[in-house]
């Protein structure tokens, strides 16, 4: 399947359509169909429309905000790379952050809406009331997936999507210069084996000459000659005990489970496994399994793919609902800059948006719902073939984690009492409009505020 994926990729080029047309049909779906399987059918919401379920988390439980600005996307597909600062406005990207921190929060700065959020945090898991405190560590794990060597847009994915950058940047930035937080306390990971953090992201936060800046720890399993990193070294006193036996036991890095606060930033976008690849996929790259490789999730890949059937069990809720993942998580964010066709393909153009980029980024405290909005932007966007199948299992598992359609115990920690609820799922009424329930009037459900 992956090496379908490559094939299908280097076999085309921009001047042959390959920003705008992403060959998603030669992977696992062409697969299938060769071994005589019926092929695996567009995704359909198999509930149908605003029919919300699971309760809503945050402080406007169950609310997504959603930024588009294409003025911070202006790559022309062929000029240097997109990831380039000619080609990615960053005061642009600033302002969106801005904006989707302010439309989440509800507050009238920036300020406000991150203390609202560190103290929404520790109230809701009885922390007490405080803010952030100095000495407190944050972990923001990226999905650096297609981050596989010493240099971005050479060898096999010159135009694969990764995180932006400019995003990453505009991040730091509000945690370091508006949050207060020292840099010190910051640590962006990825510790997938063969991965990296590689120099766009590192220089852009290293290219800052406040010691804030150069205080930032970025934890890797590969190097790859940037240096001045950390590797990580897994924590066996906090297992991920998996809910089916047949999953093998998976562990954290030292320097997660030490740190207070998580912010999950992934990425938007379609998965040719899975069906898609949001919030909680993207801690494939943070886990640690002595019987299945190592630093990889590749003995997991069997327990979340979009073939399997509606009320089926789910690897992807174990990990959501882990103390020391979702458990610990203050935010949760999509960066939907530029988009890829799937987690082996090259970004795209959106028909939807008058054949431009995705130019989005999305953020939310509820992670059901932040990845079901996420999956309604995929499914409705033509080029985005991948999102197949049963793409929705895992949000309809977790958002009923205490009772799942499976019937699966969810208790990742073993601690005798199954999961609550990880947040509130739906589907938006349709792609024009883009309403949920709580848009309708109604009092449970997600509420999507739209900024563009």
């Amino acid at each position: 399947m992956l090496r379908r994926s490559f094939l299908c990729s280097v076999a085309a080029s921009p001047a042959a359509g390959l920003l705008r047309y992403p060959c998603g049909l030669a992977t696992g779906l062409l697969a299938q169909e060769r071994a005589g399987m019926p092929p695996v059918e567009r995704f359909k919401p198999s509930e149908g429309v605003n029919n919300p379920f699971g309760e809503g988390i945050g402080i406007h439980p169950g609310r997504v905000a959603w930024v588009r600005d294409p003025s911070a996307t202006s790559w022309d597909g062929s000029t240097g790379r997109w990831w380039d600062d000619a080609n990615t406005d960053q005061k642009a990207v600033a302002r969106m952050t801005s904006r989707v921190l302010l439309d989440l929060t509800g507050r009238k700065t920036e300020k406000q809406a991150w203390d609202a959020l560190f103290r929404n945090f520790n109230e809701t898991r009885k922390l007490g009331s405080s803010g952030y405190r100095k000495g407190e560590k944050i972990a923001i794990k990226i999905n650096a997936n297609q981050d596989r060597g010493p240099e971005w847009g050479v060898g096999r994915r010159p135009l694969n999507g990764l995180p932006s950058p400019h995003a990453v940047a505009a991040l730091i930035h509000q945690l370091i210069e508006v949050a207060g937080v020292p840099g010190e306390d910051v640590l962006l990971f990825e510790v997938a084996q063969g991965r990296n953090i590689g120099a766009p992201v590192y220089h852009k936060i290293r290219a800052e000459s406040s010691r804030e800046f150069q205080a930032v720890r970025f934890l890797v399993s590969n190097d790859y000659g940037l240096g001045d990193r950390l590797r990580p070294t897994p924590d066996m006193s906090n297992p991920i005990r998996f809910s089916r036996p047949e999953v093998p036991v998976a562990y954290l890095p030292q320097q997660v489970t030490a740190a207070k606060y998580m912010i999950n930033m992934a990425l938007l976008r379609p998965h040719g496994m899975a069906g898609v690849t949001l919030g909680a996929k993207n801690h494939f790259g943070s886990v640690y399994i002595p019987e299945g490789g190592g630093w990889s999730p590749q003995s997991l890949h069997d327990f979340v793919p979009r073939t399997s059937p509606m009320g089926s069990y789910n690897a992807l809720v174990d990990l959501v609902g882990h103390r020391h993942l979702g458990g610990k998580t203050l935010l949760f964010l999509l960066d939907g800059l530029y988009t890829a066709a799937h987690n082996e393909g090259n970004v795209f153009r959106f028909e939807s948006y008058g054949d431009d980029w995705a130019s989005s980024l999305l953020a939310s405290q509820d992670p059901i719902a932040l990845d079901s909005v996420g999956l309604d932007i995929l499914r409705s966007e033509p080029r985005a073939v991948e999102v197949r199948g049963n793409a929705d299992n895992y949000l309809h598992e977790a958002a009923q984690a205490s009772r799942p359609p499976s019937g699966t115990v969810y208790d990742p920690v073993k601690s005798g009492a199954p999961l609550a609820s990880l947040g509130v799922h739906e589907h938006w009424n349709n792609p024009q409009e883009k309403k949920y329930s709580r848009n309708l009037g109604r009092k449970t459900g997600i509420e999507l505020i739209v900024s563009v």
